[in-house]
Parts: C-alpha cells; structure tokens; sequence
C-alpha cells in the first residue's frame, strides 16, 4: 500500500471528493489483491463467522443494493431503510448466501460491481455529492457522496479482518483511511445507542484523537441520547476520558473490533462507554 501522506479533508464536502475517491481506489486494490489469493479464499477473519470469501459475498450483496436505491432516486423514489439495529444480522444473513457462486463467479461478479460503482461516483458532480439523496438500505436518505466513504469503511477495514485471520495480530489500517471515516462515527454513534446500557446513565465524557486527523470532542449521554461536539478547552469537567494515538486506532474501536484506546476518570462511566453502542 501506498505510504504517500495524504492531507485532511471533509468527506462530506465536494471539495474533499478527489481524496475520498483516491483512497477508495487504493483500499479497493488492497482488497482485492487480499481476496483474490485463492490461499485466503477460506480463512476465517475478524468478522465472526465470516471467511474472506464472505467478505466479498458481504460487497457484492451491498453494493447492488446501493444501485438499487440509487436507480430509485434518479427516478424521483423513495427507498426504504430498514433500521441500523438489524444491519449487522441482515448483512450476515445476505454475505452467506453468496457461498452458492464458485471462487470465479464470486470474484468476477465483485469485480463488475465495484467498477460500475466507482464510475457512479466518479461521475458525480459537486452539487450531486453533498445534494442528492439516496436510501441508503439501513440508514435512510444521505448524499451521495456518503457512498465514497462508506466503501472505504469496506475496503479499508475489511483487509485488517483479513490480516488479523491471517495471524497478524497487530495489523491496523491507514490513518488517511481511518481519518475519512472518522467524521461518520460520530454520526453513527447517535444512532447506536444500547438503551439497556444507557437506561437511567447521564454524563459527559472527552475524546481526543491524536495526529492531523484527528481532534477533541466533548461527548454527552442524557435521557438515552449521544451527542458530541468539538471541545476548545482540556475537558473540564468532564466524567471521563477516551485518547487514542491515532485515527485508526479511534475507527477500529468504533468498528468494535478491539476497545482501543487509554482512559481515565470514573471507571463506572468507562466500563458504560465501552458498552454502549451496538454493534451494526
């Protein structure tokens, strides 16, 4: 992979396009360098129950339903969303079905698939980015320049899962590609919320996020809601403290796949963060 140093940016601004897309691109290629060695074909990843050849089950099963809600938004429909708490089983469900095509079929039929995507969002114009709507199949109407970033959510992540099921136990991912996806986990976070975890918990926690893509957030549970915002200050106040050294290791906790990170203040209050969300 690419050592070059990749500059922050918005994903979520037209402006930050041209680097969502280049990272896509990179993390693709990683990918599919990864899944494409038949000797990985069958090796069991991060991802509980799932093999690498699940995890190109679980693209192809995403990516045609992206063009799906995306063919109904061109033609002025609504989609429907099916909620984030039964995303993780029903994505579960779709990644195993795939297990019926060959290695070659599975391989081929991915590849078709993402080079339709990228062309799709390549050919996006500014205003289409951050203006038009699509039903994204868990999460409701976004813009579709959320799609960018949510395949490097895939690309980037899903070669850890690899990595770590071929004994690599410190593997980790890039910090442009944990740095993209960041500003979405806090979006992400809102929605995930456990209420039995958070039934009758109120407090205030800081998150800081060392390195150019990162930054400092003060976080907030109240009546079973999440919320943050971007904190001026040394956290004041606050009942806890979550510092990562880096976006990935920050991302990689937010995807649950090992709870990173150093924390101080009140153990009762770390112990409830770190079951908080579920896991989607």
């Amino acid at each position: 992979m690419s050592t070059a140093v990749i500059m922050p940016v918005n994903p979520m601004a037209a402006e930050g396009k041209d680097t969502v897309m280049t990272v896509l691109r990179r993390d693709r290629d990683n990918f599919t360098r990864l899944v494409s060695d038949p000797k990985n074909w069958n090796v069991d990843t991060r991802c509980t129950g799932w093999e690498t050849r699940d995890l190109v089950g679980h693209m192809i099963d995403v990516m045609e339903g992206y063009f799906k809600n995306w063919d109904a938004a061109r033609a002025g429909k609504e989609g429907t969303a099916l909620g984030l708490p039964v995303m993780g089983e029903t994505l579960n469900d779709h990644a195993l079905e795939f297990r019926k095509l060959s290695r070659e079929e599975a391989l081929d039929r991915f590849k078709k698939d993402a080079t339709k995507l990228d062309k799709m969002l390549d050919e996006l114009t500014p205003d289409e980015w951050t203006g038009f709507m699509i039903y994204h199949p868990f999460a409701g109407p976004v813009p579709a320049g959320f799609y960018g970033t949510f395949q490097i959510m895939d690309y980037g992540v899903h070669p850890y899962d690899i990595e770590y099921g071929l004994g690599d136990k410190l593997a980790t991912i890039d910090e442009a590609t944990a740095g993209l996806i960041l500003p979405f986990a806090f979006i992400f976070w809102q929605y995930t919320v456990d209420q039995k975890v958070a039934e009758g918990q109120s407090f205030t926690y800081g998150i800081q996020v060392d390195g150019p893509w990162g930054g400092k957030w003060r976080a907030t549970l109240k009546d079973g809601q999440w919320s943050a915002q971007p904190e001026i200050g040394n956290f004041e106040g606050c009942d806890a403290l979550l510092h990562f050294n880096n976006a990935a290791d920050a991302v990689l906790t937010f995807f649950q796949r090992f709870p990173g990170g150093s924390a101080s203040g009140d153990e009762n209050v770390i112990n409830t963060i770190r079951r908080l969300h579920f896991r989607f």
